[in-house]
């Protein structure tokens, strides 16, 4: 998607009808006719509750913008120094092998901050014209759905925001370390410092915890939220901040509401994703940011010790992969249409429940989620239950399997981020380009992506030190 705008919006200086024009003019739907008939900034202030619900439909804003640079940056794949030097971005090039600057100055829009901070501007909106719409009785369902939404969509943005430029989340250290900014209110002139992490986990959970509150059970589309996708991403934050108990009480939530995975032997993948149609397994659909790197262009090539750990038996190995001149490249995205998917889908909370499980001592229910997923992976009538020794032994073969299932989903870098913190988990990853060998130790503050240079410029707030 075309770039328009550059900054996160406390620095925009353009009308909020403009920002909202500027960006659909890149691709509109017939759901954002509201914006796109308001003259001005006057007439832009939405007046009822479907005028805000327009708004939270926005796909374009709210779905298909997820940041990638963590992704870019993960160790799932490798590309030739050829291709390397063919990248279409200095994002790509530099992200891949962790160089101190990522950016080239000269290019203000970079989408993996920009795009947030437009979901949590749009989310506000919303949030902020709700007081002011008077309703009756049979709309109250209504305006609380609306009020969810906003909240969730909010919390994800920041959620993703401080994976990417914040460092990993340390309960001794969160209140010490910088987060990002956290803009609350949809004011133009209103300027935001940076956050400390703690506060910025804080408001992640509590507009979630607000949003279920609100939010209806189902949706009526992938790309909105509800209760299950509401205690997903609770479950994955809890997970990101090590709070095992918290994580598990969220993914028991959502299970309980939406269960399905999808047995494997029915799909018929084609040359670049896994499925023509939306899995029953995806609960909340969104994609990455679409950098060529990530497409399936069969240019990525997936680690082969990756690849070579996939038992023949697994239909992971078939539906995740297409061999082009004996290289393994990836196709295995949960999105129809090829894109990078970076949604939830329940195979991920099942995973996080039985790492939670394990990590808190129930062997027993953690392994009985591992196989009950992996059931559903393999070729009918092969797949023997895994068993494990231990606790220990059980966490071992939660995460491994973590990462062969969730390849390409957005979720490896904030995997790599919390692991590094136990040495026993802990990688350093490499990269060779041109014969030079990059690395990225455990723990290092590349971790934490740089703030775009203009934000810098425009806004004053301290840059990560890389």
């Amino acid at each position: 998607m075309k770039r328009i705008l550059s900054g996160y919006y406390p620095n925009l200086i353009l009308y909020p009808v403009m920002y909202c024009i500027l960006l659909l003019s890149a691709g509109c739907t017939k759901q954002d006719n509201f914006l796109n008939t308001k003259p001005n900034e006057t007439l832009a202030v939405p007046a009822t509750l479907d005028d805000l619900q327009k708004l939270l439909n926005n796909e374009d804003v709210f779905n298909r913008n997820d940041p990638a640079l963590g992704t870019i940056s993960s160790d799932e794949y490798y590309v030739t120094s050829d291709v390397w030097a063919t990248l279409g971005t200095p994002q790509e090039r530099n992200g891949y092998t962790w160089s101190k600057g990522i950016y080239d100055v000269s290019l203000p829009n970079i989408g993996d901050w920009n795009a947030p901070y437009l979901q949590v501007y749009y989310a506000n909106t919303v949030l902020n014209a709700l007081p002011g719409i008077l309703i009756s009785s049979s709309q109250q369902m209504q305006f609380n759905h609306i009020k969810g939404s906003a909240l969730f969509f909010r919390a994800i943005a920041f959620y993703n925001l401080v994976q990417t430029f914040a460092l990993p989340y340390d309960s001794a250290t969160a209140s010490n370390t910088l987060g990002i900014p956290l803009k609350l209110t949809a004011d133009l002139n209103e300027k935001a410092a940076r956050a400390n992490e703690k506060d910025c986990y804080n408001q992640v959970i509590t507009d979630l915890k607000t949003s279920l509150t609100l939010l209806q059970e189902k949706s009526n589309y992938l790309t909105q939220p509800n209760q299950t996708t509401a205690n997903a991403l609770l479950a994955r934050v809890y997970l990101a901040m090590a709070d095992y108990n918290n994580a598990l009480t969220y993914a028991n939530a959502c299970l309980s509401l939406n269960n399905q995975l999808v047995d494997y032997n029915t799909l018929i993948p084609d040359d670049y994703t896994i499925s023509n149609n939306y899995l029953a397994e995806d609960i909340f659909h969104s994609i990455l940011n679409s950098y060529g790197i990530l497409l399936t262009n069969y240019e990525s090539v997936t680690d082969s010790t990756l690849y070579n750990s996939y038992n023949e038996n697994d239909l992971r190995k078939t539906c995740f992969f297409v061999l082009s001149g004996g290289l393994p490249y990836f196709r295995g995205s949960y999105d129809p249409k090829t894109y990078t998917y970076s949604g939830i889908a329940t195979d991920e909370i099942y995973l996080t429940r039985a790492e939670c499980n394990a990590r808190l001592g129930h062997v027993t229910l953690a392994m009985n989620d591992l196989n009950t997923l992996l059931m559903t992976r393999w070729k009918t009538g092969t797949f023997v239950p895994y068993q494990a020794a231990n606790a220990d032994d059980a966490l071992q073969q939660i995460l491994t399997e973590r990462k062969k299932e969730l390849l390409f989903r957005g979720t490896r870098w904030a995997d790599l981020r919390r692991l590094n913190k136990d040495s026993k988990f802990a990688m350093t990853l490499t990269r060779i380009i041109n014969g030079v060998t990059y690395t990225l130790p455990p723990n290092d503050p590349r971790y934490a992506m740089p703030i775009p240079d203009n934000e810098i410029s425009l806004s004053g707030i301290t840059q990560n030190i890389r």
